[in-house]
């Protein structure tokens, strides 16, 4: 693994983690109320165009990231339309 493959995967978990507390602080509390669909909706698609573009790329840091924020996202939506 080099320095920059090392670099983007690094990023991409930082960048997944930040879904984390969100996630959980809804799971915790069953509140989405504060959560807007539309914005959901938006992350659901911008993320899945990002995978499509990195599976396309074969770049795994693309992939990677964008497998976890998507996994996330989903959780989050899920949450959005179990606890509205």
């Amino acid at each position: 693994m080099t320095l920059v493959q090392f670099l983007g995967l690094a990023a991409g978990t930082i960048t997944s983690i930040t879904f984390l507390p969100q996630v959980i602080r809804i799971w915790q509390t069953k509140s989405v109320k504060d959560i807007s669909m539309i914005m959901m909706i938006l992350l659901l698609v911008g993320t899945s165009c990002w995978l499509t573009y990195g599976i396309l790329l074969k770049d795994v840091a693309i992939i990677y990231t964008n497998v976890m924020v998507l996994l996330m996202s989903l959780i989050m939506f899920y949450f959005k339309i179990r606890y509205r």
